[in-house]
């Protein structure tokens, strides 16, 4: 019988935006219960990139734009769309470099996430400018082999906008959460919320941190590896497991 090939890990952004009022705390959204992927659970925005994300025309409306390569343009670009139109957060600068701090208009963010309006059209209204300079490379994490839908995702740290205020939308997400990490690891150990293995490892790491500069600046430091998960057995049970040098220790799952 012909072993059948794993399903090819289509690239995805994921934002993780960090505040220090009233304490360090990081923006999660609970996905909406008929969603495919990780229904239910507490995650940070994120998905995948779309066809408008790689349009030439951001050019002049990103700043450290040149910094990166194509699909890192590309993908922090739709991790900031994502935050936008899950969160209601919008990553950017007003073009005398002060702090974008208007509200994010419901329709416009449905519209966006429908595909029925590009987010191009959005920023470009707005007269913005997207700092994607100021996403810091978190993670990298790839479903692993055996799942049908894969993913290869990129998780950004970001500090968040000081005056912006989170909200769901109501569709792919509802609930939206400013969380310390401890706290939302407390709700997830006591089923008070869904937290699958990569949001956990995650927000292990993020509670090493004290502040928000303080995790930019850890990310800033650390060395990415890209984290591809394994099963192995243990004592007749399905343990998930990854590498003990992609920066999170040992580190394991029950799963099935």
């Amino acid at each position: 019988m012909t072993e059948q090939k794993p399903a090819e890990a289509v690239p995805a952004a994921t934002m993780l935006l960090v505040r220090d009022e009233p304490e360090f705390q990081v923006l999660m959204v609970k996905r909406h219960h008929q969603i495919d992927f990780a229904s239910g659970a507490l995650v940070f925005p994120g998905g995948k990139p779309h066809s408008d994300d790689s349009l030439e025309e951001w050019a002049a409306y990103c700043d450290g734009r040149d910094q990166v390569d194509t699909t890192q343009r590309i993908l922090k670009i739709a991790a900031i769309r994502e935050a936008y139109e899950e969160a209601g957060i919008l990553l950017a600068v007003n073009r005398d470099g002060s702090p974008f701090e208007g509200a994010c208009d419901p329709d416009s963010r449905r519209a966006v996430e429908q595909g029925e309006r590009s987010f191009l059209d959005v920023v470009r209204e707005s007269d913005v400018i997207l700092r994607l300079d100021s996403l810091t490379d978190f993670a990298r994490w790839i479903t692993p082999v055996f799942m049908k839908k894969r993913f290869d995702t990129w998780f950004y740290v970001a500090r968040a906008p000081e005056r912006q205020i989170a909200a769901c939308d109501g569709y792919e997400t509802v609930d939206a959460e400013w969380l310390s990490p401890n706290r939302a690891l407390e709700m997830g150990q006591s089923g008070e919320r869904t937290v699958i293995f990569p949001t956990r490892l995650n927000l292990e790491l993020l509670s090493k941190a004290n502040s928000a500069t303080d995790c930019v600046d850890r990310a800033q430091a650390r060395t990415i590896v890209p984290v591809l998960p394994w099963v192995l057995q243990r004592d007749g049970k399905n343990i998930l497991t990854i590498p003990e040098d992609a920066g999170y220790g040992p580190a394991s799952e029950v799963i099935g």
